[in-house]
């Protein structure tokens, strides 16, 4: 995989942590705006595996390299083959005016892709979940675990927002 290009504000990013895709909202000046679990801290791996079954998040703003660590992404504005992009400032202003709010997070209808396709679309859709639910038998519970386990890393990565 080479170099990502260079992300422009309102882009979708796409992070490839070993076994997972954790997606954030580029802003510009090298920040992400994402969504993240309330309660845990960087790189903590799979000591948070069950984390996945809370039911908040948080809104944050960080650096870009701060949240892609030593991992691949790329910019992925797939959907626009299906959705118009809404107006920079359409997408931008309101997910910056979210930082720091507590919402509600489930990992099959409100997690970190859905939040930020919401953002950029007017709709929220996680292709993760799409294709899992897409599946049929083994395969289908496959995928599902995978996203599952995925995302509990994905948030145990992030920490808490500090008062």
């Amino acid at each position: 995989m080479g170099l990502p290009s260079k992300p422009q504000p309102g882009d979708l990013i796409e992070i490839f942590h070993i076994g997972y895709e954790h997606w954030a909202l580029y802003v510009g000046d090298g920040y992400l705006i994402h969504l993240a679990p309330p309660s845990e801290y960087p790189k903590a791996g799979s000591s948070s595996a069950l984390s996945v079954l809370g039911s908040s998040a948080i809104v944050k703003q960080e650096r870009l390299e701060d949240v892609v660590g030593g991992c691949h992404y790329h910019i992925n504005d797939s959907l626009v083959r299906e959705y118009r992009p809404r107006p920079i400032q359409v997408i931008i202003n309101p997910a910056k005016q979210m930082v720091g709010w507590k919402m509600k997070y489930s990992i099959v209808s409100r997690n970190c892709e859905h939040f930020v396709t919401k953002l950029r679309y007017g709709k929220a859709r996680c292709k993760q979940v799409e294709r899992a639910k897409a599946d049929k038998g083994v395969a289908m519970s496959l995928g599902s675990l995978a996203i599952i386990i995925g995302c509990s890393f994905a948030i145990g990565r992030y920490k808490p927002v500090t008062a």
